[in-house]
């Protein structure tokens, strides 16, 4: 819990602390090829170990079905709770799956093992449930404050930034922001993970460490607008680790190739995981892109005056590139869940 001198909880664990920028990032996230995520409760109401809290037997059951079901999975996986948002449609027991950008409703301890064995194993349509689909760009910033006092003084200052730049650039409906739980890696506070499309449309995760909120406008501007990554904060992503993807210090975002070729069957978790691992926390809510084509654009501009400014007047921009990139998504989503859907009907008459 913070302390009632927020300059001493700054000083102490949050941006300014001594350990800030001490080491390394690159690396400090393992390889992987999935992400689920877990919506659960709020983050205010987490206990330290979720994944074995016996107060909480829903994450708990998923835990253990996880550590139990791990050799299966024929994804490197990752599995995190992510806080509950009824606002933006994200409700308790939902399951939210990148890079797929499906998500499923109805989870419960009674149904973790059905889940696992359709979906997470087999691939298959989940029989207890029907995949929906979801879009835009998601940033999750772990606020795992009884985890972590780091991430609970840095988590929900981050969050706060990132919906205030969010709400000037008109963008709400393109970017979703949801703190999270343990994701390895307290000492990196603020830690923030990005799922955006890449320049082909393709879905990219990339995680970030020691990011303050002078680094919000970056990641906005510079990540989710323009595919560049931000170097100086990256600690790993989605796909090859940062070792093996070398380039430019702004580099721009891969373009999606199939990294699960010769890996062999392996899970990282995080706090879902079992206790010996320790180590190292934008959704277009309703698909509608607040962005314009650059003819409308140029029809419909108008200067903003330095009074408008001042007032903390709205900074809206076409972001091009963006809406490029979210309908080439849309169009590769939508795709996919065709098939999922008439492969889910079939399997539902076969059962």
């Amino acid at each position: 819990m913070a302390s009632e001198n927020p300059t001493a909880d700054d000083a102490v664990n949050g941006f300014n602390r001594p350990e800030m920028f001490s080491e390394n990032l690159a690396g400090t996230v393992d390889a992987y090829d999935r992400h689920v995520f877990l919506c659960y409760k709020s983050h205010l109401s987490w206990p330290p170990r979720i994944e074995a809290s016996d107060a909480d037997p829903f994450p708990k059951r998923v835990a253990a079905t996880f550590k139990a079901r791990k050799n299966d999975l024929p994804l490197k996986t990752k599995i995190t709770v992510c806080e509950v948002r009824e606002e933006a449609g994200f409700l308790d027991g939902d399951v939210l799956i990148f890079p797929d950008m499906i998500k499923y409703r109805g989870l419960e301890e009674s149904n973790v093992d059905s889940f696992f064995e359709d979906v997470l194993v087999n691939g298959k349509p989940w029989t207890a449930g029907v995949p929906e689909v979801f879009s835009g760009s998601h940033v999750y910033v772990c606020a795992h404050g009884s985890r972590d006092v780091r991430c609970g003084v840095c988590g929900p200052v981050l969050i706060k930034k990132l919906n205030e730049e969010i709400e000037l650039r008109c963008l709400k409906d393109q970017i979703s922001v949801t703190a999270c739980s343990h994701i390895g890696g307290h000492k990196y506070a603020g830690n923030v993970i990005i799922y955006c499309p890449g320049a082909d449309g393709k879905i990219m995760g990339h995680w970030y460490g020691y990011v303050t909120p002078n680094d919000v406008s970056d990641l906005l501007d510079q990540h989710i607008a323009k595919g560049e990554v931000i170097k100086r904060l990256l600690r790993g992503q989605m796909g090859p680790s940062v070792a093996e993807d070398k380039g430019a210090d702004d580099q721009k975002v891969a373009n999606g190739e199939d990294t699960s070729k010769g890996k062999t069957n392996h899970v990282e978790s995080d706090n879902l995981s079992n206790k010996e691992n320790m180590g190292g926390c934008c959704q277009g809510v309703n698909g509608v892109s607040c962005c314009r084509s650059a003819s409308v654009e140029q029809n419909n501009e108008i200067e903003e005056t330095p009074e408008a400014q001042k007032k903390g007047s709205k900074i809206c921009s076409n972001w091009p590139q963006l809406q490029q990139r979210d309908i080439l998504t849309a169009v590769g989503v939508l795709g996919a869940v065709a098939v999922v859907a008439v492969v889910y009907k079939l399997y539902r008459r076969a059962g």
